[in-house]
């Protein structure tokens, strides 16, 4: 639990490099044997691109520094459950263990809306921990959005005044 934890920290830091860039706050790290392989958070909206969840960046990485898509042996922590599209994209890398810190209610393929993790149809079954700084990482998420709503509501009633002049 404690190196769980240490990693976690570690998904948090980029999740608030993400942030920074005015992106979903969702970092993750790629650990084998004890060591960070790669580092990665959310660049939809920079790099324009759907799949660019930190997962992907992260699973992207690990198999080029690996020269193997295989990722057997490693253990993904990442700051929000992932998502269908992750965890398609972790169980083709044969990614051994996630773990996660926040439940995502809305998109969650780790036990919220899905459980791929456990789906005996599919080759490759993933080890799922969750809840590991779950509140550290709601706080930055419920803190992006409550900010984004604030936005759009600034930009809502500033389009109304200027249409009322």
């Amino acid at each position: 639990m404690e190196k769980d934890l240490f990693f976690m920290n570690e998904a948090l830091k980029e999740a608030k490099k993400a942030l920074k860039r005015g992106e979903v706050p969702v970092g993750a790290v790629l650990v084998h044997k004890g060591i960070v392989a790669a580092r990665g958070h959310n660049k939809k909206e920079t790099g324009n691109d759907p799949t660019a969840h930190a997962e992907v960046d992260v699973l992207r990485k690990s198999a080029k520094k690996f020269k193997s898509w295989r990722l057997t042996g490693t253990t993904l922590y990442v700051t929000l459950e992932p998502c269908l599209m992750c965890m398609g994209a972790i169980i083709q890398a044969r990614v051994d263990r996630v773990v996660f810190a926040a439940f995502d209610p809305k998109a969650g393929a780790c036990g919220s809306l899905y459980d791929i993790s456990k789906d005996l149809r599919l080759n490759h079954r993933v080890e799922i921990a969750s809840g590991v700084e779950e509140e550290a990482a709601g706080k930055l998420l419920r803190g992006f959005f409550s900010e984004l709503r604030k936005k759009r509501k600034e930009s809502k009633g500033a389009s109304r005044s200027s249409r009322a002049a």
